[in-house]
């Protein structure tokens, strides 16, 4: 079984191909336009042994909103499409990430039911020229996508690209323990018959 999903989103705004690889590597192949954006990417592909090719262009002239949300819609679009029907697959996911002083949990439900639970609070507006209210955004429009629950939440943290890094690298440990195959489930791990 290849778990894997190829995405194309082309609008006034953005033009994106992205693929997914859930078994794979943590090999990233990424251009993004929105260097801090790249660089979580990369650590959410490495530190969730998953493969990820992103090649982004978008209207970053105007600010790295649309390139980030779009980024977010096709990655949430490929998980979906490269789980299939779900089958054997272990459901929920809970990950904690130090990353210096800031502690970062993330936990989720591959439910069908998309839903953005998130309590952090970022102590500067921005990291470089990355708005980090965008985060929220990007996590939100890839729960959506995926049709997954994703709760985030900051235990503590003082400095904004520690908490935004821990943020990223639970997201992706959480996501690799949800998404693995347990031989012991048969059919999909709900009651109802179907997720």
């Amino acid at each position: 079984m290849t778990r894997t999903s190829t995405i194309t989103r082309k609008t006034n705004e953005t033009d994106i191909q992205l693929s997914f690889h859930i078994d794979g590597e943590g090999k990233a192949e990424l251009e993004t336009g929105v260097p801090f954006l790249t660089h979580m990417l990369d650590l959410f592909t490495k530190h969730g042994q998953f493969d990820l090719t992103v090649n982004a262009k978008g209207d970053t002239e105007v600010d790295d909103h649309h390139t980030a949300e779009d980024i977010g819609i096709c990655l949430g679009h490929a998980l979906k499409e490269a789980l299939g029907d779900k089958k054997g697959i272990k459901r929920y996911g809970n990950a904690f990430v130090p990353m210096d002083e800031a502690l970062a949990q993330v936990v989720v439900d591959l439910s069908n039911r998309p839903h953005l639970e998130m309590r952090a609070q970022f102590p500067s507006q921005k990291v470089g020229t990355f708005d980090t209210e965008l985060v929220h955004e990007f996590l939100w429009k890839l729960a959506l996508e995926a049709r997954m629950n994703l709760h985030v939440i900051v235990h503590y943290g003082q400095n904004t690209h520690h908490i935004i890094e821990a943020i990223f690298k639970a997201l992706a440990r959480a996501l690799d323990e949800a998404t693995l195959v347990d031989p012991r489930i048969k059919g999909v791990p709900s009651t109802k018959g179907m997720l």
